[in-house]
């Protein structure tokens, strides 16, 4: 059963977040604490979404497809200290964005484009107790930088923010059957206040990037706390059953630079709460292959989207296998995601619609026992 989980785990952690609520782009899971022994995992994602809409009731004003291709990595060490005691760091890209709206047409946000990266490092102990119980925790330093340009017939701006690396933590407890392959792991992942600083600037319409004035800012952004349930079980001679529940406090996010000309100030802002659902099956071939599938959902928040991210949950199906040698093994996974259609609010009482987009992202691990 070992074999099984962890070609359902690489499929999803490689896959699992790539248009998830909010701005995350890797979720974290617990895995990697219950491997055994010395390990090693690199895990490397690339999405390709296909985004687009158009100013509503006006098709022939359409935005362009505005999702380039991203990628995610996420490196993983697991090593015991003592029989009950073991240690792991990971380091990977938990937020991110790629907006990009082609140039030279008319819809009212042409030539706007947002980069937003990260780094996160996180160091785990983990500690088994009798009866089958273990508890771990740690910290995690995230890093975030953004470049952003928006071109409106309103105004120009631009941004360039980072910060140094900023603190968190995490904490949980996990319950194990190994006779049926059976774990159930609750973690809690704390919120990271992040203080960003680099320049901004507000110029008339249509001056380009390179001509808008700049000057010093600085700012904050909270990421929000998080909740993840995640489960797995024999339910059969050599299948298994997995899957889990993430809940993330995206209610009252905002990203609210000093000078970004709206209303309300944000450049990015969020007003629900995510529930983020996975849930598949995992079956062992033989003694060196074995295959999974699952499906992802996340519920529709309605309202209006932001014009830097222009989606609204989205359901998934996703296959992958996984190849076991000696000590190495190599998973693989495809997703195809299905995202929910959006609303925009352009200015002056136009909105857009973003309907029947779609992505595709490609996963793979490979992984070493010492």
């Amino acid at each position: 059963m070992k074999r099984l989980t962890m070609a359902g785990a690489a499929l999803l952690a490689s896959t699992a977040m790539t248009q998830a609520g909010g701005i995350e782009r890797t979720g974290f899971t617990t895995g990697i604490l219950f491997e055994e022994g010395t390990y090693v995992e690199l895990s490397y994602g690339s999405v390709s979404p296909d985004v687009s809409g158009n100013v509503t009731g006006v098709p022939a004003i359409a935005s362009g497809d505005i999702s380039p291709t991203f990628n995610t990595l996420t490196l993983g060490y697991r090593q015991d200290i003592t029989d009950q005691l073991s240690f792991a760091l990971v380091l990977d890209n938990p937020v991110g964005a790629d907006v990009a709206y082609p140039a030279g047409t008319p819809y009212p946000f042409a030539g706007s484009y947002a980069e937003l990266s990260s780094n996160q490092i996180t160091a785990l102990l983990r500690y088994e107790m009798a009866n089958n119980i273990s508890v771990y925790g740690g910290i995690r330093a995230v890093h975030v930088e953004g470049d952003v340009f928006v071109t409106t017939p309103a105004f120009s701006y631009v941004l360039n923010a980072e910060n140094d690396y900023d603190m968190g933590y995490m904490f949980g407890a996990a319950y194990e059957r190994p006779d049926i392959a059976l774990r159930v792991a609750l973690t809690y992942f704390s919120e990271v206040d992040l203080g960003l600083a680099g320049v901004e600037g507000v110029a008339p319409p249509g001056t380009p990037q390179a001509l808008v004035p700049t000057g010093p800012t600085s700012f904050e952004v909270t990421l929000p706390e998080s909740i993840l349930l995640e489960a797995q079980s024999g339910i059969a001679e050599n299948t298994l059953l997995f899957g889990s529940i993430r809940w993330t406090a995206w209610d009252g996010f905002a990203i609210t630079p000093n000078a970004y000309p709206t209303p309300s100030g944000n450049l990015v802002d969020y007003d629900d709460d995510v529930w983020t659902f996975a849930l598949g099956v995992g079956y062992r071939i033989n003694e060196n292959w074995s295959v999974s599938g699952s499906l992802g959902y996340e519920a529709e928040q309605d309202g209006f989207s932001g014009n830097l991210g222009p989606t609204d949950g989205y359901t998934s199906v996703s296959l992958g296998a996984e190849y076991t040698q000696g000590n190495m093994s190599i998973a693989g996974g495809v997703r195809y995601i299905m995202i929910g259609d959006a609303n925009t609010q352009l200015g002056g009482g136009a909105t857009s619609d973003f309907s029947d987009n779609d992505a595709v992202a490609l996963g793979l691990r490979v992984g070493f026992n010492f």
